[in-house]
């Protein structure tokens, strides 16, 4: 945080206490400021007035001017000193603050001597973190849905990490149970057809080409043996497709820190000693044959079923296993990425963890939405043959890995997403990936074209053009919308954020020539491209993009 911010937020806690008598300390607490995107709202705005007109009784607007006032007491000259040149206020009750040229210059002169350290937050403490994502059934392929949700969730562990965090990325294989057994019963029936000894494909079986493809490895390496063991078609395919899987993820620049088996976990009793929790503690009970959890002592709709009247385990009960080791590892959040399907599951997960003594607050639950993509502005269909889908790999392969996660987060992750192919592979403008990576190479094409121009900050007060200013207002955000991305655990709003200083960048580069026959203002200009450059470079990054110098 920059010291005009600090200043200000100092200003306005201390007024908002006067005016309150310091009667409600947690919303005064809560000042923060944010910086608006039209230039006639000024270069900072708090809604603290908004904050406290339930507890005070008074509309926003008027506790905004009384706290104002306040403010005003502290005198003109020193809150021009300070580099505050105006307040104002905007209904319903912002009050939003206008600062001078020196203090912009100031903070920029700050921007570009922290480099790549600009936007580092020291939120996270140290504190552990961590993001659970993708865990795909490895019964198949990674499919586009796969693909939003290791996207999304490795460029949130990278920003949490880029906030202080100590980030843990795990992957829960669901490599046991019914979906497995279907998985080798699905591959020994094409196994079988493909010698010739052709038997009933299982009804619920996997259809997808990639089965053929698992067979006739099997042929192949058993030269058509029909003397094979069951549980070998299992574990062929479960190590094909986890080949598949982790050279996906590798490409499209994902790593785990941790595998964590459901075979491994069901073997080692966490399962039995979680139920023994809750049931000492009330939380099972049996009913027709098998044992239900209480969970709608927790807010959930009904009661589930964690052991089934056959003796078998329902979905449910590793899940609450596995989430008992998550917290008992000492995480300060955990977070799990999960497709649009088990919104259902989020109360009763979410229960089982209160039962058993956690904080439910600490496990967030996001939902990656579905992603339909498009090719010359049609739906891209799915075949008629049955079992066929569209593969991370595929998306990949057409438009490239930066593309392909960059699309993949242009909307909140909660919201249905629309994935142009068309717009996503194609070097123009119009592309937002293929804009911002050109204003990062543009920068670096100019700096390289300066012939080792010496950037110098004594003279940054040069910068005294609109456009130049708007470029370091947009500089400044750029903390803040790491901070928004933390807090909200939304990368989209990065996204955002380098589209609009790469377009403020493209447009004073048409306008204005930072290599000049004046060499002051050559270093006071290319200081400034530098520090665009390095918000660039340092979004990108956590994005899982990259920053190309040439293009």
């Amino acid at each position: 945080m920059t010291k005009i911010e600090n200043f200000i937020i100092d200003l306005v806690k201390s007024s908002a206490e006067k005016i309150s008598s310091g009667a409600f300390p947690e919303e005064v607490s809560g000042v923060y400021l944010e910086i608006p995107k039209e230039k006639k709202f000024g270069d900072f705005s708090t809604n603290i007035a908004m904050r406290l007109t339930k507890a005070l009784r008074k509309p926003p607007y008027e506790l905004a001017g009384t706290i104002v006032d306040e403010i005003n007491k502290t005198g003109k000259e020193a809150l021009l000193e300070s580099g505050i040149e105006g307040i104002r206020i905007e209904k319903p009750g912002f009050i939003n603050f206008y600062i001078s040229h020196r203090v912009a210059i100031d903070t920029l002169s700050g921007i570009i001597e922290e480099g790549l350290k600009y936007g580092r937050l020291s939120l996270g403490k140290g504190k552990k973190v961590q993001v659970e994502f993708v865990s795909a059934n490895p019964t198949g392929p990674l499919t586009v849905a796969h693909g939003r949700q290791a996207a999304v969730g490795d460029s949130l562990a990278r920003i949490l990490e880029f906030c202080g965090y100590e980030v843990v990325r795990e992957y829960y294989l669901n490599d046991e149970g019914v979906q497995m057994g279907i998985l080798g019963e699905s591959v020994k029936s094409r196994y079988l057809e493909s010698i010739g000894d052709k038997k009933d494909f299982p009804e619920n079986g996997y259809k997808g080409g990639y089965i053929y493809d698992i067979a006739g490895e099997i042929r192949d390496l058993h030269k058509g043996s029909a003397a094979i063991e069951d549980n070998f078609f299992v574990e062929y395919a479960y190590k094909w497709l986890m080949k598949k899987i982790e050279k996906d993820l590798e490409d499209f620049g994902v790593a785990f820190d941790v595998w964590y088996s459901q075979k491994k976990l069901s073997k080692s009793g966490k399962i039995e000693k979680a139920f023994d929790i809750l049931r000492k503690k009330g939380f099972l009970y049996e009913k027709d044959g098998a044992t239900w959890f209480k969970s709608t002592e927790f807010g959930d709709d009904k009661d589930r079923v964690v052991i089934k009247n056959d003796g078998t385990l329902t979905y449910l009960s590793p899940d609450i296993a596995y989430h008992k080791e998550k917290f008992e590892k000492g995480y300060s959040r955990i977070i799990n990425i999960w497709g649009p399907d088990h919104h259902g599951y989020i109360k009763r997960i979410k229960a089982a963890c209160q039962a058993l003594g956690f904080d439910k607050d600490a496990l967030f639950i996001l939902i990656s939405q579905l992603v339909t993509l498009y090719r010359d502005k049609k739906p891209v269909r799915m075949s008629t043959r049955e079992g066929d889908f569209i593969t991370l790999r595929q998306v990949m392969d057409e438009v490239g890995k930066d593309a392909t996660r960059f699309f993949f987060m242009m909307r909140r992750t909660d919201s249905h997403l629309d994935f142009d192919l068309e717009l996503a592979k194609s070097k123009t403008m119009e592309n937002p990936v293929f804009y911002i990576q050109y204003a990062h190479a543009r920068i670096s094409s100019i700096v390289k074209f300066s012939d080792g121009a010496k950037v110098d900050l004594k003279n940054l007060h040069l910068l005294d053009k609109d456009e130049e200013r708007d470029i370091i207002k947009e500089l400044m955000r750029f903390p803040k919308i790491i901070e928004s991305s933390e807090r909200n655990l939304e990368p989209h709003v990065l996204l955002s954020y380098l589209q609009d200083l790469a377009g403020l960048f493209h447009s004073y580069y048409n306008s204005h020539r930072i290599v000049t026959d004046d060499k002051i203002l050559t270093a006071a200009r290319l200081a400034m491209a530098g520090a665009v450059r390095t918000a660039l470079y340092n979004g990108l990054t956590l994005l899982g993009v990259s920053a190309p110098e040439k293009m």
